[in-house]
């Protein structure tokens, strides 16, 4: 059997334009041709396996029914949306997913017409479904605008923010619920789908319409016991009182697997005419593949696969991840303080704490995707005294800065925020790297900001946090393993705002925050070989700087090059400051700031990224020898070496 005999319907299709051409009896081969291909690529790239095969028949049905891209079909966290790619012309570039150059793992506006808003964080579709309707409504145009949400996305409280306000405006929008893993659905079958096809059906709501004129003339209790009668036993037998009080007509629940429920559904919503209206879909994440069913967290994101036996393909390092060694160090203090708690936002596994919670189930706290929730309420924890880290990636935390600075700095509560994968993130690209954590931390007074250059100081860092209370802490600490230096079996605490002098010269000074410690090392040795002797120090700290450290290397050395995973306006920007205001720029010290790029970069590999971004051993050795005028020699150092 060749390979393209396997997947004979998806051969014939190049757009949403030719599913809509299948009869519908065919349309559950269809899946099964997906679900193959899909399990295919993934093993192959990597990436997120279980959220896309959950919504396999979704996606199906979405396009089989709605007018693809005509009408707007707006995916929330985009990692759902790979049986969506699929669909609409990309399948020949599946296998370069999340590579340099490939398809991202995201939907993205400059990638497809079919993507008409970029998504990777969640629970903005429904944000941006309102503003495309309100746009369409101004157009005069005729459109639908189907939003799907789902994937944990109602626990953060935009996506009532915004159900708010779509159900005070009354425009037409649909919102599909995808409730992979929420737990708040009633059980599915041949009843909910027979209420389903109901309450979306013409002949439902002109009698309901109907009733509600005829209430308007009835004395007013009679009018409202009517009323509130209707609602409980809506609320009875399909759920939905909560939506329906946000404004929105609620339809459901509905077997989100089931072709022969779904698109009779999707088809009534479609064609009604009503304000907004929430289509409740129950579906399984890992759908079709037995080891994602049996493991959703596990196989939410994966590496590449054995596709016969499920499992994942181990890197080739034996390097413990500095996510791992920050529930390691975490753990140790928390053995030795009760006061320790951690918090999470739907992210147990992704930042460690799912081993925290093992240890200390009674002392950890998931909140779901709700990050700005989460800091306020790490907040009130340390208010009362208690000692919380608050776990969240950089880019994520980017959400709750409100309450960083009003609840947290403003206060000088001692949180302890843990920041991972902090730096560039590689596969996830722009949307998840942690550019900007320094900066917008490091403007706030009362913080305090370090950033771990190896596991080892990362120890010393949770340490430090762990045993100091004036003020709220930050650690940062990139995605990816470790440089494999031997651990203590508990950190120890350093001196607030106190970097270290790593390898002493004459002619450069290397200042360097975070894991750039190593490039910058490397590029020292390479500096030797042009006669150049340098000086590499770790920062240690964005803020409090080392005022000393920096009078010393500014004083002793004709050149200093700061270095940073972070984009312009973070460490240097404060650097250059002190250097201003000291006035150690007047006696003709040649400073060079190296961050990220003031660009969103592309995914690739995070190798490649920090060639691409400068910060590599090569492109610091580059940035001193055309300081220092050898612009020759500087023209001869390859970007690559």
């Amino acid at each position: 059997m060749t390979e393209s005999s396997k997947t004979p319907l998806l051969d014939g299709i190049a757009s949403p334009r030719d599913l809509r051409a299948l009869p519908k009896e065919v349309l559950p081969q269809l899946c099964g041709e997906l679900r193959r291909e899909l399990i295919d690529i993934v093993s192959v790239t990597g990436g997120h396996l279980g959220s896309s095969l959950g919504v396999v028949e979704l996606s199906v049905a979405l396009h089989y029914v709605f007018n693809t891209p005509d009408d707007r079909l707006i995916w929330d966290v985009g990692h759902q949306a790979y049986i969506h790619k699929l669909l609409t012309g990309r399948r020949d570039r599946m296998r370069t997913l999340r590579q340099g150059g490939g398809l991202s793992g995201f939907t993205k506006r400059s990638e497809s017409e079919y993507d008409p808003f970029g998504a990777a964080h969640s629970s903005t579709s429904i944000s941006a479904g309102c503003g495309f309707a309100v746009a369409r409504d101004l157009k005069g145009d005729k459109n639908k605008v189907v939003a799907v949400i789902g994937d944990g996305s109602m626990s953060a409280g935009m996506a009532y923010e915004a159900m708010n306000n779509a159900g005070a405006a009354d425009t037409p929008l649909i919102v599909i619920l995808n409730d992979n893993d929420m737990s708040i659905a009633p059980p599915v079958g041949a009843l909910s789908a027979h209420l389903s096809r109901l309450v979306s059906s013409r002949s439902y709501r002109d009698v309901r319409r109907l009733a509600k004129r005829l209430a308007l003339k009835l004395p007013r209790p009679l009018a409202v016991a009517a009323r509130r009668f209707e609602e409980y036993a809506r609320g009875l037998f399909t759920g939905g009182t909560l939506f329906e009080e946000l404004g929105f007509y609620y339809v459901g629940p509905i077997d989100g697997h089931n072709l022969e429920h779904l698109i009779p559904v999707l088809e009534n919503v479609r064609d009604m005419q009503t304000g907004p209206i929430l289509v409740h879909v129950v579906t399984q994440k890992g759908k079709g593949y037995a080891p994602a069913e049996a493991s959703a967290d596990k196989y939410h994101g994966v590496t590449k696969f054995n596709v016969l036996t499920g499992e994942m393909k181990k890197p080739k390092t034996n390097l413990p991840s500095y996510t791992s060694v920050f529930a390691d160090a975490l753990i140790a203090e928390a053995k030795a303080d009760p006061r320790i708690v951690a918090v999470t936002a739907a992210m147990p596994a992704g930042t460690g704490l799912d081993r925290f919670a093992n240890e200390f189930p009674a002392r950890c706290f998931d909140v779901g995707i709700a990050e700005q929730h989460a800091v306020t309420f790490a907040a009130g924890m340390a208010a009362e005294g208690l000692k919380p880290f608050c776990a969240i990636y950089s880019s994520f935390l980017q959400r709750a800065y409100d309450q960083v600075m009003h609840d947290v700095a403003l206060q000088n509560l001692p949180v302890r925020f843990a920041i991972d994968r902090a730096g560039l993130v590689g596969a996830d690209g722009a949307t998840h790297a942690g550019s900007f954590d320094v900066t917008y931390l490091s403007t706030l007074p009362n913080m305090v900001v370090m950033a771990a250059a190896d596991e080892v100081e990362l120890m010393h860092m949770v340490s430090t946090q762990a045993h100091y209370d004036e003020n709220p802490t930050a650690v940062r600490y990139p995605r990816g393993e470790g440089v494999g230096l031997d651990r203590p079996f508990i950190g120890t605490p350093l001196e607030i705002g106190k970097g270290r002098i790593v390898c002493e010269g004459t002619s450069i000074a290397i200042l360097s925050l975070g894991t750039r410690l190593a490039p910058a090392l490397d590029a020292a040795e390479k500096l030797s070989a042009y006669g150049l002797s340098t000086t590499v120090a770790d920062a240690r700290f964005a803020k409090p700087l080392d005022h000393d450290l920096i009078r010393r290397l500014a004083k002793e050395h004709e050149l200093l090059i700061t270095v940073e995973e972070n984009a312009v306006g973070g460490f240097a920007a404060h650097v250059l400051q002190f250097l201003a205001q000291e006035g150690l720029l007047d006696g003709g010290l040649k400073v060079r700031p190296m961050t990220l790029p003031d660009k969103f970069q592309n995914h690739d590999t995070p190798e490649r990224q920090y060639i691409e971004a400068g910060l590599d051993s090569s492109g610091i050795v580059h940035t001193a020898l055309a300081a220092l005028g050898r612009s020759k020699d500087a023209a001869a150092v390859t970007r690559f070496g």
